[in-house]
């Protein structure tokens, strides 16, 4: 099984405005039991037991809140998943944003730098998913981990329901099991048109890529050298330079100063994992999830987590709508509209558009709305 799990867990917390934003994006947000997207990643990850750490890249300005959401976790877990968190559990403020190859690559040299004595085995996950049901992700994760030690840059590829054109996708290539749940990666395409995806989900071949990665950070860091050498380049003296200097926040440990960080981070280019690695690298492969998977990327989404509205409301000779509000909403003689309002702001969006809602956002920030 994998040795330690990096959770990416940046964002701005544009797609679910005005229930998200920058101060307080998805992954702090509720969907049941309370307990937050960021919560339920720390959850998966105790649930593979990882013998090593598990490191949360965040940005530094949220980093608080995310020792808040984990110190609140505690009450829920056994006395062995409690002391995990108190001892193998670290905050990695980033100096910038910078997409998903640099704090990566800065989860692998810190994991490294604070335990040399074995081959990090790393799981790489998000905090804004939605996984079910545990059992199978912990199955699935054993076979992703065998293919990541055996020098493997592992995804997790997620089986189509619809043609969907806000993920990217997988296509099949030859299997590497007897079952064919893993297999070697054909290529990577990315986010296709209605049409092109209506004909994906209809050959069987191309899966949705679910943005979660497994490898060695020594097979991670010889594939950026190929394939990204400036990623690669602005971190090489990292493992040189001093060690981070950890304090604590809300009992969680952070690190609150680690000068190679801010060295590598001002020379980094921004770049997804996926263009720097995933798409170049001749070492690919996916596990077929057997597990349940969503992102909940937009409004579209979220709403299917529902049968209800979310607040006090009243319709009336409406049908097809969708309310997550704060306060009492009345609709009349409406139909296909989703009506968010949190935080003090409103959202009146026709189902079906939630990809103009970024737009909306940085309107609105532009505007000083």
């Amino acid at each position: 099984m994998f040795s330690d799990v990096v959770i990416l867990a940046g964002g701005f917390g544009e797609r679910l405005w005005p229930a998200s934003s920058t101060e307080n994006p998805k992954q702090f947000m509720t969907v049941t039991d309370n307990v937050s997207f960021l919560q339920t990643a720390v959850l998966r990850a105790l649930a593979i037991k990882p013998k090593g750490k598990i490191v949360i890249v965040t940005r530094k300005d949220i980093y608080v809140t995310v020792a808040l959401h984990c110190k609140e976790l505690l009450a829920r877990l056994s006395e062995d998943d409690q002391k995990k968190i108190k001892e193998d559990l670290y905050i990695l403020p980033e100096t910038e944003p910078k997409q998903t190859t640099a704090p990566i690559i800065l989860a692998c040299h810190f994991l490294n730098k604070i335990d040399s004595s074995f081959e990090h085995l790393v799981l790489v996950l998000t905090s804004d998913h939605i996984i079910t049901p545990m059992e199978r992700f912990v199955s699935d994760c054993n076979k992703a981990s065998i293919a990541a030690k055996e020098g493997k840059f592992l995804c997790f590829a997620i089986p189509p329901v619809e043609p969907a054109t806000g993920y990217g996708y997988i296509k099949t290539g030859m299997p590497l099991n007897d079952d064919g749940s893993v297999f070697e990666i054909e290529s990577f395409v990315e986010k296709p048109d209605l049409e092109t995806a209506t004909a994906y989900l209809a050959s069987g071949n191309y899966w949705w890529n679910s943005g979660m990665f497994g490898f060695t950070c020594k097979t991670l860091i010889e594939e950026l050298k190929k394939h990204q050498n400036d990623a690669y380049s602005a971190f090489e003296k990292v493992p040189d330079m001093a060690a981070p200097v950890f304090e604590y926040a809300e009992g969680i440990k952070f690190v609150s100063e680690w000068p190679a960080m801010d060295e590598a981070y001002s020379k980094v280019p921004v770049i997804a994992i996926d263009k720097s690695v995933a798409e170049k690298t001749d070492i690919a492969c996916a596990v077929r999830s057997s597990f349940n998977w969503d992102d909940i990327g937009s409004w579209d989404a979220f709403e299917k987590l529902f049968d209800h509205n979310i607040g006090k409301t009243v319709e009336v000779e409406c049908k097809d709508n969708f309310i997550y509000s704060d306060i009492p909403v009345a609709l009349c003689g409406i139909e296909g509209v989703v009506v968010v309002i949190k935080n003090g702001r409103a959202l009146i969006m026709k189902k079906g558009k939630s990809s103009l809602v970024r737009d909306v956002v940085k309107q609105m920030k532009n505007s000083n709305v």
